[in-house]
């Protein structure tokens, strides 16, 4: 298969290490350093090729054993299992957030590692990474809510032995209600030892997950979303026996093809609830709000490799006598991909640090990441399919071709706007939280005090309070755009905090050229600042920008 990719992807990231270095207590830093240059290594070669292999042979249904029996069963092509191997075992990534001990660390490993070294991974293996991340959330739901009796789903969730690991899923959605999950039809019934449930899921990834939960209707409970519980679904019962959960068929889908997805029919299958069952829409609530700043972290992954991937063709590509690189209207058009890359880079270790301090009891930063997710997730989703797409075009006739990787980046890019709640949904979801906590008021207190952003935060706050006292139909029509500028703003702030560390500790230039082109590009989108093109390859591939260059545009 044609390649151009690099030897090692986090040798080639110009930000991911700079963001480390700032975020990343001494310790952290030092013992993520090693597993950074492993699965960077790994990422650009093979797994890589095993991923390419994944989702050329997607996983098969086997509904029936030879005698005849129901068994239910996944095929998997090999590659399939040698990437869960790298990803579970090797380097714990759906463990690292439950127990001590994981890659050696001494405590839980932070959540800024994990969405780190998973960002690494998702630039080769997308796909895998919607069971990975359904494994932590099921591990994470089961430790808050009902930590005692599911010891040994916890540990077994969060275990690298590949004879003892388990895999999560959550069985959401329904046919007739989808977003809506209040419609839920799945009743459940109280057997005295254990509850049965009795449904169908329209949408069930990993569909032969060993630790399933999923909302059921719980009988004089209510009507609506108060009447759901949340129920733990094995794949075997505590007999050992096959549980009665049915795989009617895989979905044909257009992307993320080395996992399986599928519908499943739940036939009275055995079932014990999670906590209190009066808590069962709160608690999916905690469970989507993770899994949707995974979903942001893989849209950032998708658009790095996308912009690699453009940037190494333009350099080896030549076009009336000069590389591609080195056109001005080339430059032109890759300059927002890569100013975009690595701003999300920033938002998603930035709502990955609050989540950890947050897990550690600070109200202020679960309010924040309670609004810094659903924001990254809407913009991040929607720009990733942008840049994706771009990226595409750059390649010419090849990028359409299935031999090079770009076709699946963009059928890839695609689903991180739908899963776990589409862009207008997360809209809402984002307006929801400024209804009730006043949450561009919280952003604003949190980033507007740097000089740099000042006068936006001081507008944006302005602007959400002007929006909330529209009438209700108008606030829905304006929040998506509205929800757009203030994820703009976080990142810009962001690229600043990083340009004044990188300054003050290194005396290199690079971060504030970064920021202050993003700067410029959020003013005008049609902008192309002066310095950005005269340091074009510092941008692109990292590398050291004289500070002395940008005093003297500021002369200028």
């Amino acid at each position: 298969m044609p390649t151009e990719t690099p030897l090692n992807y986090a040798d080639r990231d110009p930000a991911l290490r700079p963001l480390l270095d700032r975020v990343l207590a001494a310790d952290d830093r030092a013992r993520v350093e090693p597993l950074l240059a492993d699965l960077g290594e790994l990422a650009a070669g093979d797994l890589d090729r095993q991923a390419a292999l994944a989702d050329a042979h997607p996983p098969r249904l086997v509904q029936y054993a030879a005698d005849g029996e129901r068994v239910d069963e996944i095929a998997f092509h090999p590659a399939h299992d040698r990437a869960a191997a790298i990803a579970y075992e090797r380097f714990g990534l759906a463990a690292m957030s439950h127990r001590p001990g994981v890659l050696g660390w001494p405590t839980k490993v932070p959540h800024t590692v994990k969405y780190a070294l998973s960002y690494l991974y998702v630039q080769s293996e997308f796909g895998m990474a919607c069971p990975l991340s359904m494994t932590d959330s099921a591990a994470r739901i089961l430790r808050l809510f009902d930590a005692e009796r599911y010891a040994d789903e916890i540990a077994a969730l969060s275990s690298t032995d590949p004879g003892l690991r388990a895999t999560g899923a959550m069985f959401m959605t329904e046919k007739q209600g989808g977003t809506d999950v209040g419609l839920t039809e799945t009743v459940a019934t109280d057997r005295g030892t254990h509850w049965t449930l009795t449904g169908k899921k329209w949408f069930a990834s990993n569909p032969s997950a060993d630790v399933i939960l999923t909302l059921a209707r719980v009988p004089g409970q209510g009507d609506g979303t108060r009447g759901l519980g949340m129920f733990l679904v094995p794949r075997l019962r505590p007999d050992g026996s096959r549980n009665t959960i049915r795989i009617d068929r895989l979905k044909d889908k257009l992307g993320s093809k080395s996992i399986a997805s599928g519908e499943v029919t739940l036939d009275e299958a055995y079932a014990t609830p999670v906590g209190q069952l009066t808590d069962g829409f709160r608690q999916m609530a905690e469970m989507l709000n993770v899994s949707r700043l995974s979903n942001a972290m893989r849209a950032t992954a998708l658009m790095r490799r996308a912009v690699r991937e453009s940037v190494d063709h333009t350099r080896v590509r030549h076009v009336f006598g000069k590389p591609l690189f080195d056109q001005p209207l080339m430059r032109a058009t890759l300059l927002p991909m890569i100013l975009d890359t690595e701003a999300a880079l920033h938002l998603v270790i930035e709502a990955a640090a609050r989540l950890t301090e947050a897990d550690a009891g600070d109200a202020d930063a679960r309010a924040l990441v309670r609004v810094l997710t659903p924001l990254a997730k809407h913009t991040l989703c929607k720009r990733a399919r942008t840049v994706t797409g771009e990226a595409m075009e750059i390649r010419g006739g090849n990028g359409y071709i299935e031999d090079w990787v770009n076709p699946r980046l963009v059928r890839d890019a695609h689903l991180g706007s739908i899963w776990e709640g589409s862009s207008n949904v997360i809209a809402l979801d984002v307006l929801r939280c400024m209804r009730r906590q006043q949450a561009h008021a919280t952003l604003a207190d949190a980033y507007g005090d740097r000089p740099a952003t000042r006068d936006r935060w001081e507008l944006l706050r302005k602007k959400g309070d002007t929006l909330l006292q529209l009438p209700p139909d108008e606030q829905e029509m304006r929040i998506g755009r509205y929800a757009d500028e203030l994820t703009r703003a976080v990142m810009e702030t962001l690229l600043h905090d990083q340009a004044d560390h990188e300054t003050r500790t290194t005396g290199d230039g690079r971060a504030l050229l970064v920021a202050r082109a993003y700067s410029a590009v959020t003013d005008d989108p049609a902008a192309l600042p002066r310095p950005a093109l005269d340091h074009f390859a510092a941008l692109a591939d990292g590398g050291r920008v004289p500070l002395a260059d940008l005093r003297e545009t500021d002369r200028a």
